[in-house]
């Protein structure tokens, strides 16, 4: 390990949409990042790629963000190839819909562990291991307030990852790290279209006075600015979706 000046993120489920472009955006301010992913090595793989042509310097690393001997050890990788950690984008999650009155409580138990313990764990070390100055960025959701039929375990892992901003910014009281959610609205990445039909899409589309669908680098953006000039936002859920009306 050589010694380095640069700002470095870890950016969880930053192999695909808004960890991905993500984890670019940052790139095009000179950060190291640690793509994160799950399954998909290629995927990662590429987004390093982009990362790097975007001006950063990149690797991919997989981990299992509700285990925490596997992010355990992703922090260290983080520290051991680039000297600290700044920033951590914590992106990975998992949706899936269904009435509550025919939700099968296994995949309530699936939120609650990657949505929810994913966010305890990788949040308890990105607290125990980030350099002063640096930030936390937590992507929940607007359905949260949007609630929608059929989303009620995702949305009430989201509202749990709000609560966890919060009060995790406030624990975090002289050490100068802000702790902040970014709860995106509708998003066209491929997790948000699987499975939805056009005549809901276009619904969706036509709900925000902006008449679009949010794309990731809308999303990216505002991460961006979190972790790095947006000093004094801390404790917030920021919702960017457009301007749909809950």
């Amino acid at each position: 390990m050589t010694e380095n000046t640069n700002r470095v993120a870890i950016v969880t489920g930053g192999s695909r949409g808004i960890g991905r472009e993500t984890a670019v955006r940052l790139g095009k301010d000179h950060f190291d990042v640690v793509v994160v992913y799950s399954g998909g090595k290629a995927e990662a793989e590429e987004a390093v790629k982009d990362v790097e042509q975007a001006g950063g310097r990149a690797i991919a690393v997989q981990a299992d963000v509700a285990d925490e001997h596997s992010v355990n050890a992703l922090f260290d990788t983080a520290e051991r190839e680039f000297g600290g950690i700044d920033v951590l984008v914590h992106a990975a999650g998992i949706m899936k819909l269904s009435p509550l009155a025919d939700l099968d409580l296994s995949v309530l138990d699936e939120h609650l562990r990657v949505n929810v313990r994913g966010t305890f764990v990788v949040d308890q070390q990105a607290a125990r291991r980030l350099r002063n100055g640096g930030a936390i960025v937590n992507i929940s959701s607007s359905l949260t307030t949007l609630a929608r039929p059929n989303y009620s375990a995702y949305a009430a892992s989201k509202a749990a990852v709000n609560s966890i901003s919060l009060i995790l910014a406030r624990e975090l009281r002289g050490r100068d790290i802000t702790v902040n959610a970014v709860g995106p609205g509708p998003t066209e990445t491929a997790l948000f279209m699987a499975g939805k039909p056009q005549e809901l899409i276009d619904r969706m589309i036509a709900e925000p006075p902006l008449e679009r669908l949010g794309q990731p680098e809308d999303i990216a953006e505002i991460v961006a600015f979190l972790a790095g000039p947006g000093r004094w936002i801390n404790g917030q859920t920021i919702y960017a979706n457009g301007g749909s009306a809950a």
